[in-house]
């Protein structure tokens, strides 16, 4: 039988992976002139019923309490003002530069948790979290050449980090939190239900939704992507993740995102693998799988300090 903790690693690696997908999807709706506003209505308004469909095909139940109901609006707000504040980002930096920052979430959650709920963060998280972000420094530094510096805009990097501070907070919100117990498919419906409120009052104030081109009809099927991948199966699977292994290594496990950009524009656009970019991918795979095996390193490490009680540094 698999245990708790393996399904929320798997979950956490799965959420990590698809909401790496964005860029895919959503570039080409962006070249098509499409606003960031649009894009993200139509993303969100197409995983809601998806959701729906899933609830009731597995005979979960859509019922919160008030105060659940309150809390799910609050999420869902900051859900979608991180979403908003990444795409938007993506107009003032290239997008791998922009989800190369965004993962200094981790670091924010791991600090939120330590600061408002005291949790003790392990010496080997954050080592994990300190290579991660070194082997994306490494990807970031060498990912489109000579000319990258230059593309890093005061405005984008503004906007990335609102990104991932919202996007920390929802994460130890629904840890900590009475959705902890709420079934995983209910929170993220109901969270991106609320999280479509903002799209449409810019929207309305913006003048007007823009729908893909008649001469790009297939441009349809990068929206139903968006709410397939990086939204549906993520938000769920990360709010599953949460709720199984908790907020900080659910976190960790985000540094798969960058990682699945790679792979892409190696796999989608024939991008060159360069031997900086793979010692990159080595590091941030070894920090994740640390975080994921950590309670069979530390059961070893452990052993081994009982086995020298006496070994102590000596003062001089």
């Amino acid at each position: 039988m698999i245990s708790t903790k393996t399904k929320g690693y798997a979950l956490g690696c799965i959420a990590a992976a698809s909401y790496g997908l964005n860029p895919l999807f959503a570039l080409p709706l962006y070249a098509d002139g499409m606003t960031a506003d649009s894009v993200l209505f139509w993303r969100y308004i197409v995983a809601v019923p998806l959701l729906a469909l899933l609830i009731k095909m597995r005979g979960r139940s859509f019922a919160v309490t008030s105060r659940q109901a309150l809390l799910l609006v609050v999420l869902g707000i900051l859900v979608a003002v991180s979403s908003l504040a990444l795409f938007l980002s993506y107009n003032f930096m290239d997008v791998g530069i922009a989800s190369t920052m965004l993962f200094v979430y981790p670091i924010m959650v791991a600090l939120i948790m330590a600061c408002c709920f005291r949790e003790r963060i392990s010496p080997l998280t954050v080592g994990c979290i300190a290579v991660a972000t070194a082997g994306i420094g490494l990807l970031f530094g060498h990912g489109s050449g000579d000319s990258q510096a230059g593309n890093i805009s005061v405005w984008g990097t503004v906007l990335v980090m609102i990104s991932a501070l919202s996007y920390a907070i929802y994460i130890v919100a629904v840890n900590r939190s009475s959705l902890r117990n709420v079934a995983t498919l209910a929170v993220t419906f109901y969270v991106l239900l609320f999280g479509v409120s903002l799209f449409l009052v810019r929207i309305f104030c913006g003048g007007g939704l823009q729908i893909p081109s008649s001469a790009h009809p297939e441009l349809w099927g990068c929206i139903v992507g968006l709410a397939v991948f990086p939204t549906a199966i993520s938000f769920a699977c990360t709010t599953g993740a949460i709720q199984y292994i908790g907020s900080t290594p659910t976190a960790v496990l985000g540094a798969l995102e960058p990682v699945t950009g790679v792979v892409i524009g190696v796999a989608v656009f024939g991008e060159h693998l360069s031997a900086t970019s793979i010692i990159a991918l080595i590091m941030i795979l070894g920090a994740v799988t640390l975080v994921i095996a950590r309670p069979n390193v530390m059961g070893p490490l452990n052993h081994m300090r009982r086995l020298f009680p006496n070994l102590r540094r000596r003062k001089g």
